[in-house]
């Protein structure tokens, strides 16, 4: 019978005192393939490579079709640390995060496991988004103090991205303060907004002392409120204090506990969710970009985005010959068959005023001349996904109003697909999606559109039916279905992949997609076509030239500040130069609201000005802006963030250009993107951990800027002076201008 640790799994923290001695660990040891013999402390691993553990190993030059990994963490815990912990009950190993499923092991005993591994008692199941955090008691005689022990990662990942990705191991024996944490939390008392400050106890000794809330305005840097109290928190009785607060203020929350026998202290900062988007007017407002492409002959399906007091009627007096317009939700249908430009004015009517816009579709070879707008299943619903969801959504698209910012994609990601085809071949659902068809005539009825999801191998990440040796068949079906957009998705292609022999070469990696392009373009309809392959061989060199409207220039996403740096920041940081009408550099979806990827959903784990700085970078890099949330429960602060109308305006200019990085200074980034109109849009991102202010002036020669005559806060919509521009920026946090000159 093998040996075990006591195991435990500590939730994470949101702040904790970190009082105890830690020992930090950025690298480690590094193996592709798997081992029993790897996980004793005896092995020999001075051959393995040494990797940074804060990237998934895919990123590092590990063959993207790695399954297994092992790391290998060599530790010395003191007794010098034991004796200065005041608890003295256990050793905490924090792994961060990890794609997708891991056991730990310490000197070669079971210390840890999140998720199944295929093979495992019970079906494989990937966790990549849950923190790790295994804890060992410090008596356990498998620990050697003073000494060489062995901390062993075995790794298992179903497709790239795998491996560790969130920062650094750390090992620590923590102090009676450690188990103590502060949480915020939002509510609303009649229509008041409130926040909560929540001091937790994890541990079975009670904490008393002091807890200092400091609050101070973001945008003048003055304090605003100082409260203190005395408080206690036990492991089943948290203490809490709870404030109202203005939700269109941008408050600095700052709260301290201060132990009252030891002095030691715990603190942690929040931002409550602010509102800076102005109402809409009750007047008609076009809040769509005013050019649309589509190929000749193919059905037309859009809907004007168009904001305003409801009854309204949205009409066109010289609208083409092929086309109407449902007066009652501006839903544009019809085909035309010439190539050409076919330019109109649309009319927009409620009690309140009306608003005309000048209108063109561009009949010709390109599609998708501005980014699309939409809603995918994956970040919320995960392989829980059901048309009930789908539709649940959609509607909700409707009711709340996105659709009026132009938000009309509704795709079903993986998980639809029944597990055999039909006897002839072609594509079966599953139970959970009785009526595709359907769905997408509902969909198309409204002015929205409808996409689906495969993979070019025999299955798809969530190992359901892909497309392999079916293509022509599925995008046939797809045409019968009414679908506007394809996400093809590598995933189960690695297995055929890695049997080809020119495996190595550019073309293995273009050649499935090229397949599927080829029987896209033969349906009658356009689709838009999305790669999702992970930014492999430099897509974006190549994505073009298979006709892909998007690519994937990365791994998935995940609500975390470092993912969406990496991610945002980092990668996407060279690629201006291939993004263009018709062909977009995809950063991966939105991670605003209620997430989960899966049943289980919950708020977004970034904070209110990380939110910000999500949707204003997503808008300078003319990336696809597919909600990745429930819409069902947006709350207001989330509405506020994705229809601004100037906001959105930058992402779907219709000069096309991704922003670019001009400027790096410390922890001030600021990128600039040419728009239409002559002006530019300019990010100024604070990526650090504290409050910095800008004087955006010192940037004018860095960026090109000659004589300015007009600035424009895009989030705030309001203009501002054109000398005084210092601006406050809060950690990880934005201002968003629009530059005239």
């Amino acid at each position: 019978m093998v040996q075990k640790f006591s195991i435990f799994l500590l939730a994470a923290a949101i702040c904790t005192g970190m009082s105890a001695q830690t020992l930090t660990f950025p690298t480690a040891k590094f193996k592709a393939g798997d081992s029993n013999e790897w996980k004793s402390n005896d092995y020999d691993d001075t051959s393995w490579q040494t990797i940074d553990i804060s990237r998934t190993w895919d990123s590092q030059g590990i063959p993207s079709d790695t399954h297994f990994g092992w790391y290998r963490f060599h530790i010395r815990p003191t007794k010098a640390m034991l004796a200065n912990s005041d608890l003295k009950e256990f050793m905490e190993f924090d792994l961060g995060t990890i794609d997708d499923v891991d056991e730990a092991y310490l000197n070669g005993i079971l210390i840890g496991k999140t998720g199944y591994m295929p093979g495992d008692n019970g079906e494989y199941t990937a966790l990549f988004n849950v923190p790790r955090k295994y804890i060992v008691k410090t008596n356990d005689k498998n620990i050697k103090w003073d000494q060489d022990n062995v901390l062993a990662i075995r790794c298992y990942s179903g497709n790239a991205p795998g491996g560790m990705f969130g920062g650094h191991v750390s090992v620590s024996i923590p102090d009676r303060i450690d188990g103590g944490s502060i949480s915020f939390s939002q509510d609303n008392f009649d229509n008041i907004p409130t926040y909560t400050v929540t001091l937790n106890d994890s541990y079975k000794t009670a904490l008393s002392g002091t807890l200092s809330i400091e609050v101070t305005d973001m945008e003048t840097g003055k304090p605003v409120d100082n409260i203190t109290k005395k408080v206690t928190a036990t492991k089943n009785k948290p203490a809490k204090v709870t404030l109202p607060y203005d939700k269109h203020d941008c408050l600095r929350v700052k709260a301290t506990f201060t132990d009252k026998k030891s002095g030691k202290q715990i603190t942690a900062s929040y931002t409550p969710k602010y509102i800076l988007t102005p109402p809409a007017p009750d007047t008609p407002r076009f809040n769509t970009a005013p050019v649309y492409g589509v190929r000749p002959g193919s059905p037309i399906h859009f809907r004007f985005g168009v904001s305003g007091e409801r009854p309204m009627t949205i009409t066109s007096h010289d609208l083409p010959a092929g086309l109407s317009i449902n007066p009652e939700n501006g839903a544009l249908s019809g085909k035309l068959p010439k190539a050409g430009d076919y330019t109109f004015t649309v009319t927009a009517k409620n009690s309140k005023g009306e608003a005309s816009q000048e209108f063109t579709i561009k009949v010709g070879s390109r599609i998708a001349l501005t980014p699309p707008m939409g809603w995918n299943s994956w970040n919320c619903w995960g392989l829980s996904v059901s048309q009930d969801k789908v539709v649940s959504s959609a509607k909700a698209l409707l009711e709340k109003g996105l659709a009026d910012y132009g938000y009309a994609y509704i795709n079903i990601d993986d998980a639809w697909e029944a597990p055999g085809r039909n006897p002839d071949g072609t594509i079966a659902v599953n139970e959970k999606f009785p009526d595709m068809k359907g769905l997408g005539d509902w969909l198309h009825g409204e002015g929205l559109k409808f996409g689906i999801y495969s993979s070019p191998g025999d299955l798809t990440c969530g190992n359901y039916l892909g497309s392999l040796d079916h293509e022509k068949q599925d995008a046939e079906t797809y045409n019968s279905w009414g679908i506007d957009y394809l996400k093809y998705d590598w995933c189960g292609y690695w297995r055929k992949h890695a049997q080809e022999a020119d495996k190595e070469t550019l073309a293995s990696y273009i050649r499935p997609y090229l397949l599927m392009e080829g029987y896209l373009r033969e349906q009658p309809r356009d689709i838009f076509y999305s790669l999702c392959q992970y930014g492999m061989q430099d897509v974006w060199k190549w994505g073009d030239c298979v006709d892909a409207n998007s690519w994937r220039t990365t791994g998935d996403i995940t609500d975390t500040w470092e993912s969406l740096y990496d991610i945002g920041f980092v990668q996407q940081a060279d690629l201006y130069p291939y993004s263009h009408p018709g062909a977009w550099n995809d950063p991966d979806m939105l991670i605003v609201g209620k997430v989960g990827w899966s049943d289980n959903l919950r708020d977004s784990r970034l904070t209110p000005d990380e939110q910000y700085t999500h949707i204003t970078l997503w808008t300078l890099l003319a990336a696809n802006m597919l909600i990745g949330c429930d819409l069902a429960q947006l709350d207001d602060f989330t509405i506020n963030l994705l229809c601004n109308n100037e906001v959105n305006a930058v992402n779907q200019d219709i000069l096309g250009k991704q922003a670019k990085r001009d400027v790096i200074d410390g922890d001030i980034q600021i990128w600039s993107r040419p728009l239409s109109d002559g002006s530019r849009a300019i990010g100024i991102f604070n990526v650090g951990t504290k409050e910095q202010k800008v004087d955006f002036n010192k940037y004018k020669k860095a960026l090109g800027i000659g004589n300015i005559s007009k600035i424009r806060d895009l989030w705030r919509q309001k203009d501002l002076s054109t000398t005084d521009t210092g601006y406050l920026i809060a950690p990880h946090g934005v201002r968003y201008i629009k530059i005239t000159e």
